[in-house]
């Protein structure tokens, strides 16, 4: 590893992910040798984007779920200009690209991370957690194959009273119908609708209505 810089206890070494607002970095704990992904997001972008609150509710969220099908926040590190947010390292890869790579999975290995999936999704829900936006980019496999749920950006936590969300967001193949209408919906029934077009696709090997 190529160390560039030290955070706090981490060497930062490669970038192993980038998205618009973050860069992934590959990281080691110097006190347990423990590898992690450290996110690091730049807080003048944040401000200018006013996703403040969404990066906090992101952190809230993540440290509310622990389970061993959700990627585990370890910790939040913060600097004048930097926000680090230091997550379990996943090895695998994504679930979208087992299935681009491979096509539709066997029944055996589909039940599996559709269990798993289900599990994870299950406990977020009874903690009051929607996602939001599950797709199998958003789900990662771990040196055991075993699945991990990611990325809660675009996460919503159900407020005492308020049983309906109102906000647009997901990746539109996997996003419920009433999402979009602009209503109202429950968050948890529209994972639900996430995970029965995943199941399609690990499967089929293609998104519904496509063929």
């Amino acid at each position: 590893m190529v160390v560039l810089r030290k955070v706090g206890k981490y060497e930062v070494g490669r970038t192993i992910g980038e998205g618009t607002f973050a860069k992934v970095k590959f990281a080691q704990n110097t006190e347990t040798g423990e590898s992690v992904a450290m996110k690091v997001l730049d807080r003048a972008t944040i401000i200018r984007h006013k996703m403040a609150d969404q990066i906090k509710r992101e952190i809230s969220i993540m440290k509310l779920v622990r389970h061993p099908h959700v990627v585990l926040l370890h910790e939040v590190l913060a600097s004048r200009k930097k926000i680090y947010i230091i997550l379990e390292f996943i090895t695998g890869g994504e679930l979208f690209d087992k299935i681009v790579h491979h096509g539709k999975l066997n029944e055996n290995d589909s039940r599996k991370y559709f269990q798993q999936l289900i599990d994870g999704v299950d406990y977020c829900h009874n903690k009051g957690v929607c996602h939001r936006d599950l797709k199998p980019e958003n789900l990662l496999l771990d040196s055991q194959g075993n699945l991990k749920i990611s990325d809660f950006g675009l996460s919503a936590l159900r407020g005492e009273g308020v049983n309906l969300l109102r906000t647009t967001c997901g990746t539109p193949n996997y996003v419920a119908p009433e999402v979009l209408s602009h209503k109202g919906y429950d968050g948890a029934i529209a994972d639900i609708w996430s995970c029965g077009v995943i199941l399609f696709v690990l499967l089929a090997g293609y998104l519904p209505l496509m063929r």
